[in-house]
């Protein structure tokens, strides 16, 4: 299938294929780990994945020391094209012809949604780190899936809450019309409300594929709302905020809500047309020493790209998995993913992206999130420093209360 390639890392630092053969002899008759990363590696949403997040999980097989270790490692690559059908084709070959124990990350919420089912039917493990819908921890709770870096409830209570305190509180959603903008929208709404305002109305483009949002731009402009909320992400957010600045809809008093937007997408429209923007994320690159120090490492994997919070998730979520599969014995993790998610569970998480933290029984990967506003360019002091924090939510408050998610799961 030309849709896949494979990268076998059964050595600190190795960054070219092995045959998997020598692998075996190097490591034992136990087949190697297999981790399928799959994402939009060519289309509108490549930027926030892709290439990156490869890099990423590259990364942190090299810092668990696969060698030393005794355990080999082998990645492939898949790209689901934004369409559930071809992720589940891809997982269904993954899982039932080469064997791959994990797949991860996994960008669209509709893709997300049809490899968390295949997962468990095969008892293998999804862990997602790109997709949004909090439904993944919800009413499709699977002991054999993790949902690791932020979700829409987060999202939408981060942004959605702290807008309506500062005077925001009527609101218009551009929405694109899928599985992914649905929940956004929907969690937002619900955020919005509970906060006190108000939602005037919403406008659902076609995603991915649109390019000219000045209808829904006019919709939002005629209803007067204080806020148009943003509930789509890659090219569509930063197309949208760009054409946002050419009919002077900021000028004229109303507010722009990114509602999901990655430091790339900052990046991307500049400092001169983001400034302002108040957006929540989990992770960023200059947050401290920490998340300094693993940018640094993984820079040159990256081409001077900064990763964004799902790329770095990628990253975490790995080294957790191949340090639960080390503890439990290679071939007992790759025996049952559901064990194997239940002996991360009982791990406390912590690295140099997220820190300290852990995973609930409903999958629900917990970690501080932040509140950041786009700074000006005059703040600005070199490429890639965008965000001034805001204000930060704990790890127990950050993420939808257990009790709230209705996951078959909780007991009780």
């Amino acid at each position: 299938m030309n849709l896949l390639r494979r990268q076998l890392l059964g050595t600190v630092g190795a960054t070219t294929a092995l045959p998997l053969a020598r692998a075996r002899a190097q490591f034992g008759s136990t087949p190697p780990l297999r981790i399928g990363v799959l994402s939009d590696q060519s289309g509108p949403y490549s930027g926030g994945t892709g290439a990156t997040s490869i890099a990423c999980v590259r990364q942190a097989i090299e810092e668990f020391g696969a060698t030393s270790r005794g355990v080999a490692v082998e990645v492939l690559v898949g790209d689901h094209q934004n369409k559930a059908d071809v992720g589940a084709s891809i997982s269904r070959q993954w899982f039932d012809r080469d064997g791959v124990d994990l797949i991860l990350d996994v960008s669209n919420s509709a893709v997300a949604l049809a490899v968390h089912g295949i997962a468990r039917e095969k008892d293998r493990i999804h862990i997602n780190s790109s997709a949004a819908t909090a439904d993944l921890t919800g009413r499709v709770c699977s002991p054999n899936g993790i949902h690791w870096t932020y979700d829409t409830w987060m999202l939408a209570n981060g942004t959605g809450n702290a807008v309506v305190r500062t005077g925001g509180d009527s609101w218009f959603f551009i929405v694109a019309n899928f599985a992914f903008g649905h929940a956004l929208e929907r969690d937002t709404a619900n955020a919005v409300r509970k906060a006190g305002g108000r939602v005037l109305g919403r406008a659902a483009h076609p995603a991915p594929g649109t390019t000219d949002y000045s209808s829904y731009l006019l919709q939002a402009q005629a209803s007067r709302a204080k806020v148009i909320g943003l509930a789509h992400a890659g090219d569509d957010a930063v197309n949208t905020i760009k054409q946002a600045a050419e009919f002077g809809i900021v000028r004229s008093g109303q507010r722009l809500a990114a509602l999901l937007l990655y430091i790339n997408d900052v990046h991307a429209i500049g400092l001169p047309t983001a400034q302002g923007l108040m957006l929540t994320e989990s992770f960023y690159w200059d947050l401290n020493e920490r998340t300094r120090g693993f940018t640094q490492r993984v820079l040159p994997k990256t081409g001077g790209q900064r990763p964004n919070m799902s790329q770095a998730g990628c990253y975490s979520a790995t080294l957790h998995y191949l340090k639960a599969a080390a503890d439990m014995g290679v071939a007992e993790a790759k025996r049952s993913g559901a064990a194997t998610v239940a002996r991360m569970q009982a791990m406390p998480t912590d690295d140099d992206v997220f820190g300290p933290g852990r995973i609930r029984q409903d999958g629900r990967k917990l970690h501080p999130v932040y509140l950041f506003r786009v700074k000006t360019p005059e703040a600005s002091r070199g490429p890639w420093d965008y965000y001034e924090l805001m204000a930060t939510t704990g790890t127990e408050e950050a993420f939808r209360p257990l009790a709230e998610g209705g996951c078959h799961l909780i007991a009780g």
